[in-house]
Parts: structure tokens; sequence; C-alpha cells
């Protein structure tokens, strides 16, 4: 069977700031079944979020948030669990000076390590998501690999296919290369350069078909994001999902 599809909720973040549980239903009214949370709008609270996601029939697969440490534990800690799911995931660190060394990114990985633990402690796993710094070299290293080297190996990867590309990396071979370290997969799609809005899956330079075949059945949700799109991002978020059902990439 093909991978479940869910749809990050920041892909629709405009319109959820002018009609959140509206923009849930037409969500569901597409054939989503479930979502990845992010960042809820000005005036929603966790709380509210939780139920408006469940009242338009939805799940949340994962949710976005920060690290579990220092100060932001409890929060993050009772986010997830007002939120109902299993799986935290770090939103990615900013392309900051961590990232300009390689010792840098061993200290990220030791947080991450700690993050983990937390996570773990509290019945969740813990996951990150890359952008394409991670995927350009460090003094001849890819920081993805080196922190794939220096991670506890309960930490999953929700591989970002389109940032992997973004940075002159192939998505095919770097899916096949984290095997079961990446269960979840961001589906987005366009010309895979940094500035250049983004189309609907489907519509642009990814080969999805070739993607999914090298997960080798270890992906197990292709979660649609569009960060901008060049046309409606309504008619867009729709037509990612019917290529993927229509294609039988993905599962609703």
């Amino acid at each position: 069977m093909p991978p479940q599809i869910a749809l990050q909720l920041y892909t629709l973040r405009d319109a959820f700031a002018q009609d959140f549980a509206g923009t849930l239903d037409k969500i569901a009214a597409i054939g989503y079944k479930s979502v990845e949370t992010a960042f809820f709008p000005e005036g929603v609270t966790v709380q509210a979020a939780a139920q408006q996601i469940q009242q338009a029939g939805l799940t949340i697969m994962a949710a976005h948030c920060e690290l579990p440490l220092g100060n932001e534990q409890d929060a993050v800690l009772e986010q997830m669990a007002t939120l109902g799911c299993t799986r935290m995931v770090w939103h990615g660190w900013p392309q900051d000076a961590d990232y300009s060394s390689i010792d840098g990114i061993k200290r990220l990985a030791d947080r991450y390590n700690h993050a983990n633990a937390v996570a773990v402690a509290n019945g969740y796993q813990f996951g990150l998501h890359n952008h394409w710094w991670e995927m350009e070299p460090v003094a001849g290293q890819y920081p993805y690999q080196i922190l794939l080297a220096e991670l506890d190996s309960a930490i999953f990867f929700e591989l970002d296919t389109y940032w992997t590309k973004t940075a002159g990396r192939d998505p095919v071979k770097i899916v096949q290369e984290l095997g079961q370290q990446a269960p979840l997969l961001h589906i987005k799609d366009g010309p895979a350069t940094k500035e250049d809005p983004m189309v609907a899956v489907g519509d642009g330079s990814q080969d999805f078909p070739a993607i999914l075949h090298a997960s080798n059945g270890n992906a197990e949700w292709l979660i649609v994001e569009l960060d901008r799109c060049a046309s409606d991002m309504f008619s867009a978020v729709e037509r990612s999902f019917h290529y993927l059902v229509d294609n039988n990439i993905g599962q609703a």
C-alpha cells in the first residue's frame, strides 16, 4: 500500500488567518484525512485548534514544535498532549553560525539528542525537518550526514524532498540513503530554487514515483507543503492531493 497523505497546515496560513474552521472544512472536503500542524494564527489557541481540527473530521499525524528543552519543555509537552499526536518535529534550526562548522553541527546534534531523550521519556517520537542548508557541504561534509552519525538512532528525519533538490542533491538518492530513518516525506514541487514560487505537486521538476520507489516501503506519510505558490493556493493543494492519489503514489 502507498503511504498516507497529509497536509502541512503552514501551506494555508493566510487562509487560516481569515477563517480557521472554514479552511479546515475545505481541506477535509478535498479528501485529506490528516494534517501536520505548525503555528496557529493569532487568537487561535492550541486547545481551540485541536478541537476544530477534530470537528472537521481530520486527524493530526505530526506537529512541528520548538525543541522540548529548557523554558520551552513544559509548553511543548503540553502542546503535544493537547494535539493528541505522538510525533513531534523540530521545524529546522535557522541557517546560523552552528551550520558553518563541523563542531557546530555536532553541538546541534547534542541538543537534538537531549530533546529526543525528553520526548521519549514522555511517550513521543522526535524528528528533524530539513531545509537546503543541511544538504550543502561544510568543510567537505554534508551536515545531514554528520547529524546521522551523531544522533540517537531513535530520531527520525522528515525529509523535505524539495529543499533537498534545491541544494543540488538528488532526493531519490537521499531517500534511499536514509531508509527507515525517513518515515515522513515533505512533498512539494516547483523549479527547485530558493526564490521562485512553487507549483502543485506533479506540475514541477520532482520525480515523485521515483522518490516513492526509493523509499522501499519506509515512507509512512507524504506531507504536502507549499511554502508559496505561483497559482491559487487552494487549487494547488487540491491538485496535489489528486495527483498523488490518481497516480497511486499516496492514499487518503
